[in-house]
Formats: structure tokens, C-alpha cells, sequence
């Protein structure tokens, strides 16, 4: 029967990605310029009517739900012209799961949007920014170095203990047990 789980659920996420990987080449086709590496993960939603207008580095990982916005339609009915504006990603950046990215928005490179933000603003390289409006919160040497610290009390786990690892129930009720604080990392 696990055998049996693994295959569905391979299956599924093959489909998934399928689908993905053709939602990312009619944007490509369309004008999006997207570097290489991209990891874009379930319900990314890419402005399809201005995807052109749209640019997205190496190495960058968009989180479940990211919202990539290059035109605002709110001013159309008062003003009857709509607002868009060019969006640049730059590389090796983290977007957090349902974040928005408004249109005219530069993220630098090696920058982190935690997840929720509402980035109404440029987002400076090697920065942190958190919140609505996503405001800056940290430099990338202050947060990885916090991080790291963390790393010293807090459990580690290796990548038997994800779903595509083969992680079991003793493994997750293990997992649950060592994370004392609540926080653990996996590879």
C-alpha cells in the first residue's frame, strides 16, 4: 500500500508540474523573461495580460500562491487608462507563499519577501522585507547569521524526513518530539 501512495502521489505532482511548466512557456511565448533555475511552486499566478513587462532572474523560487501583478486596473473606471508598470526580479531571490509583488517593482538580487508581504515598494539587494506594506526588517548577512545561530539549538533533518524522502510515521512523530521550541530545520 506505500508503494502504492508513493506512485499516486508521484503521478500527481508530475501532472502538477506539467502544468506549471506549460502555464510558464505560454508566459514565455507572451514576452515573460525568466532566467534559469526558476522554482515556482503550486497556484503562482504571473500577470497574463502584462507578462511581458515582467522579469524574473537565476536561481529564484516563487512560493505556493505568489502573486506577480504588472498592471493595477483600479484607476480605469475614475481615470480610464489602467496603471501598469515593469516588474524586476533579480536573482537568487525568495518570495514567500502569498506574497503580492505590485506593478513597478525592482527586488534586488538575494533578497527574501517573507511570506504574506505586500510588496508596494522597491526591495533593495540582500534584504529582508516583511509585512503590509512589506517594509525592510533585516539585512540577508543579519538574518542568515541569525539563522545559523538557531541552527546550533535547534534540531536538523535530513531529506528522509519530507514526503518525497519516505518520511513515516515514527519519523513525524520523532520530527514533533525533537522540535521542543516549536522550529527544526531539514535539509
Amino acid at each position: 500500500m506505500k508503494i502504492v501512495k508513493k506512485i499516486i502521489l508521484a503521478i500527481y505532482r508530475r501532472g502538477r508540474a506539467y502544468e506549471r511548466n506549460a502555464y510558464l512557456e505560454k508566459l514565455k511565448k507572451r514576452g515573460l523573461k525568466v532566467g534559469k533555475n526558476l522554482k515556482m511552486l503550486s497556484d503562482v499566478i504571473i500577470d497574463e495580460s502584462h507578462c511581458w513587462l515582467i522579469s524574473i532572474g537565476d536561481d529564484v523560487t516563487l512560493a505556493p500562491r505568489v502573486h506577480i501583478l504588472a498592471h493595477d486596473a483600479s484607476t480605469k473606471v475614475h481615470l480610464g487608462y489602467t496603471r501598469i508598470g515593469k516588474v524586476t526580479i533579480g536573482h537568487r531571490v525568495f518570495i514567500g507563499a502569498s506574497a503580492i509583488i505590485l506593478p513597478g517593482i525592482d527586488i534586488g538580487d538575494d533578497a527574501i519577501v517573507a511570506a504574506g508581504s505586500v510588496v508596494t515598494s522597491d526591495v533593495p539587494a540582500k534584504t529582508v522585507v516583511a509585512g503590509n506594506p512589506a517594509k525592510a526588517i533585516s539585512t540577508l548577512e543579519d538574518f542568515l547569521l541569525k539563522r545559523k545561530e538557531e541552527m546550533q539549538r535547534y534540531p536538523l533533518f535530513d531529506e528522509r524526513f519530507t514526503i518525497l524522502g519516505g518520511v513515516n510515521k515514527a519519523m513525524k512523530e520523532e520530527m514533533n518530539k525533537q522540535m521542543k521550541e516549536r522550529c527544526g530545520y531539514i535539509i
